[in-house]
């Protein structure tokens, strides 16, 4: 199964998409001269970096469920949708894991998400990490016609479709098509949900950015509720040149060198994260060389071979 290839080892590293890194200097000038609004990537090399960071051996990529682009939140993540988008990047890779960082189940019809899932699942050949989440936009839920204080409540439901626990309403012989192995279910956050909730119906835990010091606490919190689960979290990296650069704090990761981002790696394992997503839009330099460095001289001590 695809969680199970996600732990492999322990510890392991991946991406979070898109693979740009338009929050750069040189990044935000090509934004401006392009004319693109800011949050509104580039995605013209996304086949050929998805390609390289398979082959370097990232162990999931993920994508970001973003409906509608809403400059007051400034992102409009990898600008695709989110299913769609998976089925592509199936078809660019071989053995990368792909995973919803997370789907906003509230604002969409749960049997059709359950399909596209099944989908994605039988093209990819069982590589699909399903992250789910109730959505943190207000200004979107009217445009679907959706309470936003109902979400919760939307959530619950969507999930337990998810799990086939609404099969009971088929007729007989009805079924969801394509038949695949149903993808794990992990949550962004707590999705208007109590930890105990959380930890018994969903299979991991996608937590926010934070310090190492700041998983500790949250580590424990999900241990308590849900067990050995897999804990899963982001690190926005901007990997410099110098490799003995000291590690720079700054909202939702770090700047520093490769010995400094194998430091902040260990002490996340440490903490007892299971997975670290790394983030690329703030990277100053060029993405081949940072994922070159990083498939290099990185990932072989964290992914036994």
């Amino acid at each position: 199964m695809s969680i199970e290839k996600l732990t492999q080892g322990g510890f392991s590293i991946g991406l979070e998409l898109p693979l740009d890194n338009d929050w750069s200097a040189e990044g935000d000038t090509r934004r401006r001269q392009d004319g693109r609004p800011f949050g509104v990537p580039d995605m013209q090399r996304h086949a050929e970096l998805i390609r390289l960071a398979d082959q370097l051996g990232f162990r999931a990529a993920w994508v970001r469920d973003v409906p509608l682009y809403d400059p007051k939140f400034g992102d409009a993540a990898q600008v695709f949708e989110t299913f769609t988008y998976l089925g592509y990047l199936a078809s660019h890779t071989q053995q990368i894991l792909l995973g919803t960082a997370a789907v906003v189940l509230p604002l969409r019809q749960p049997w059709l998400v359950r399909k596209a899932a099944a989908t994605v699942q039988a093209l990819s050949g069982d590589r699909l990490l399903l992250g789910v989440a109730s959505g943190d936009r207000p200004s979107e839920y009217p445009i679907f016609g959706v309470e936003f204080p109902g979400r919760g409540e939307r959530f619950r439901d969507a999930v337990s479709v998810l799990r086939g626990d609404q099969d009971g309403v088929l007729a007989s012989g009805m079924e969801v098509l394509p038949k695949a192995p149903q993808p794990p279910l992990l949550v962004a956050g707590l999705a208007q949900q109590s930890p105990a909730w959380v930890g018994e119906h969903m299979q991991g835990w996608l937590a926010y950015p934070g310090t190492p010091q700041d998983h500790i606490k949250r580590v424990e919190l999900w241990r308590r509720v849900a067990g050995d689960k897999p804990y899963i979290s982001f690190i926005h990296l901007d990997l410099v040149g110098d490799v003995d650069a000291p590690i720079r704090r700054h909202h939702f990761g770090i700047s520093t060198g490769i010995n400094g981002l194998i430091k902040e790696l260990e002490a996340m394992k440490s903490a007892g994260v299971d997975h670290i997503g790394l983030h690329v839009r703030r990277n100053q330099r060029p993405l081949d060389d940072t994922f070159h460095d990083i498939g290099e001289r990185v990932l072989p001590l964290f992914h036994p071979q």
